[in-house]
């Protein structure tokens, strides 16, 4: 997927002028931040579990290479073929490969969003794979000229039930009833029903991998439409793509953190399907591929490893930072301009294609900590945005005019008098720019008065009005 981040600002703009996705990201909050505070509050023992889910993913971090060596050799041992691949590149070259060692033309995949870091599907293609998404929503995208997913959760939730209605309209060739509006369910079954014949002629099968168990040497899913089922069991080949950080230790590992993935993604307890493969199809068993195999990618990943930001590979995707950041709930997830969208993707990005192409990223946050206090993995969003941000500054990558603003700000500051001084003119000037009562307009601050004005100040400063009280 090509990086587009270093347009977030103009992106932005466009989607906060486009009112009909306004109103299709309403669902955000009226379905997935409602159901998780739901279902958060219904498990007891909440923050305990959490806190314990943290300690099993940091202590699987600290010993990354151990755990996928134990991975490798256990599922080895089962029959999978593991496969290493340090660069999204060349993860897809592993599975292009894969492809034509099999002799396959026709591909189904469920939802995986490290195969969107690959471009998996345009490599694919060029291999003479036709490749077909099978998630519903990745599925309406695909047809739709291959757009992107907006949200790691809800691909599609940028789009309302009349914008899909006319896509399918276009695609399939399907008789219709003149004047009939179809509902969800009857445009779910229309979907189904054209991919079906798709899943049966399907050669191999591709999927993401939630999590991986070393002690097992098993690959983790989690779906809610069972799509994933077809994709594994049908076809003779399974690939099954994921990044290096997503191996636990054990089955109790990944019970615990079971515990609180679904109920942070779409409030529920537990998802529709879950299924722990290992190895391919063995001697009397029924279905199942003849042949799996494994794909981790690095992809920059072991690169925080023992840095400032190795807490974001505790990062389990489940999506609840960006359906409660408010910078998300307006302008979606194409505006991020790459694979991960919203606070998660704000540090992710940068981190793996370099601050000098989203010097937007770190900024486009209003460091409430939203973010923080939903993410079941606690991961310090606000604090590492900060971190980028200070990055940015001290490598020059800000403009001149923000880090001169920056260093005269902090020169002020380290003054005190001189600090007291400057906050007693700035209330004064503040006052007499709103003499009407508000303010509507500074110089070199188009950006915020565009959209907003603010309350004119008393003219004088807190520590003034503190005394003027007292006396």
């Amino acid at each position: 997927m090509q990086v587009q981040s270093m347009h977030f600002h103009a992106r932005a703009g466009q989607r906060l002028a486009d009112a009909r996705l306004q109103n299709n990201l309403k669902k955000l909050s009226t379905k997935f931040v409602a159901a998780r505070a739901d279902a958060v509050r219904d498990l007891e023992a909440f923050d305990a579990i959490r806190d314990e889910a943290v300690r099993r993913r940091s202590a699987a971090l600290a010993k990354l290479d151990v755990w996928l060596e134990q991975f490798e050799r256990e599922a080895t041992r089962r029959g999978t073929t593991v496969l290493w691949a340090e660069t999204p590149a060349e993860a897809a070259q592993w599975v292009v490969q894969i492809a034509q060692r099999h002799n396959v033309t026709r591909a189904t995949k469920s939802k995986s969003m490290v195969t969107e870091e690959m471009a998996l599907n345009k490599a694919l293609a060029a291999a003479g794979v036709q490749v077909t998404e099978t998630d519903l929503g990745e599925y309406i995208l695909q047809i739709n000229d291959n757009e992107p997913p907006s949200h790691i959760i809800a691909p599609v939730v940028h789009k309302d039930k009349e914008e899909i209605q006319r896509l399918f309209e276009k695609t399939h060739a399907r008789e219709r009833v003149p004047g009939h509006v179809p509902e969800i369910p009857e445009m779910t079954r229309e979907a189904r029903e054209v991919l079906r014949s798709r899943f049966l002629a399907s050669e191999m099968g591709i999927t993401g991998g939630n999590f991986l168990v070393a002690e097992t040497g098993s690959v983790a899913l989690v779906t809610n439409e069972g799509n994933e089922g077809l994709c594994t069991a049908v076809p003779k080949v399974h690939v099954a793509i994921t990044g290096v950080e997503k191996v636990l230790p054990t089955l109790e590992d990944l019970a615990t953190v079971m515990r609180l993935l679904p109920r942070s993604a779409t409030g529920q307890v537990i998802s529709n399907y879950f299924s722990l493969l290992t190895g391919p199809r063995g001697p009397g068993e029924r279905d199942g591929p003849d042949h799996m195999y494994v794909v981790l990618v690095d992809g920059g990943r072991t690169g925080l490893l023992g840095g400032e930001f190795e807490e974001m590979l505790r990062c389990i995707r489940c999506g609840a930072c960006m359906n409660h950041c408010p910078v998300y709930q307006k302008v979606g997830g194409h505006s991020y301009g790459w694979v991960y969208p919203g606070p998660m993707g704000s540090v992710l990005t940068p981190s793996y294609v370099g601050l000098e192409q989203t010097l937007d990223l770190p900024h486009a946050a209003t460091l409430c900590g939203q973010c923080q206090v939903v993410c079941p993995m606690k991961i310090p969003l606000p604090d590492l945005l900060r971190k980028l941000r200070e990055r940015q500054f001290e490598r020059g990558l800000r403009p001149w005019h923000e880090r001169l603003a920056l260093r005269l700000w902090g020169y002020a500051a380290r003054r005190p008098r001189l600090y007291r001084w400057g906050a007693a003119m700035a209330a004064r000037v503040l006052k007499w720019a709103g003499q009407s009562g508000r303010i509507r307009r500074l110089p070199l601050a188009g950006g915020w008065f565009d959209t907003r004005d603010l309350p004119a100040p008393a003219g004088k400063t807190f520590k003034e009005l503190y005394a003027e009280r007292r006396r």
